[in-house]
């Protein structure tokens, strides 16, 4: 989008004002870039660490699939998942808090006596998927920051940057110009004037 302005010194002003903001801005932007950067990579190697916990739990319990049919729907139920705030970057991220499970009284003598494992397996998996689906929106939150400081970056330093100087350097000439056109007009008016004076003491004469 082409610059609009004026060519005069309040605009000149108001130009270098905006100028000096961007250029000042720019290094806590990249900084910040780099570091969102750095941060998202980071993330997804978490993420994939969990995801190679998660395949592994679910492969070492395929030789109990038939047991899992046994097992009462109503004993174990997700409650509530609390998810506090960090920020990272200065971004707003989700972070596991704790997670809520309701756990239905049973008889261990009238029940499978793997019933006590079955919950606590139930709970490791439990927390691995809500892990997994946080880490997924982390990187998600994370990813787009990143990509909008990119954006940010790449309009101050490749465009408005490069526009406001080239707007200030205009204004600048003009100016100059003008002064020097003025200046030029004052001295022909004086000579004009100067010249007029001769030849009025030359007719008087």
């Amino acid at each position: 989008m082409a610059l609009k302005y004026a060519f005069n010194k309040v605009a000149m002003q108001s130009l270098t004002k905006q100028l000096k903001i961007r250029k000042a801005a720019l290094p806590t932007l990249k900084s910040k870039e780099a570091a969102l950067r750095t941060t998202v990579k980071k993330e997804k190697y978490s993420l994939a660490d969990l995801d190679a916990e998660y395949n592994k739990l679910i492969e070492k319990l395929d030789n109990s699939i038939a047991l899992w049919g046994e097992f009462p729907l109503s004993l174990f139920v997700l409650n509530h998942v609390e998810v506090d705030v960090k920020k990272i970057a200065g971004i707003k991220t989700p972070e596991l808090n704790q997670i809520d499970y309701k756990i239905e009284q049973f008889s261990r003598f009238n029940n499978p006596a793997w019933l006590s494992e079955g919950i606590h397996i139930l709970k490791g998996v439990t927390e691995l998927l809500t892990k997994i689906e946080i880490e997924r929106k982390k990187i998600e939150i994370l990813e787009y920051a990143r990509k909008k400081t990119t954006q940010k970056v790449n309009l101050y330093e490749k465009v408005q940057i490069p526009q406001y100087s080239e707007a200030i350097l205009k204004i600048k000439r003009y100016l100059e110009d003008v002064d020097n056109l003025e200046k030029a007009a004052q001295k022909l008016t004086k000579q004009f004037q100067a010249n007029a004076v001769i030849l009025e003491e030359k007719e008087d004469a």
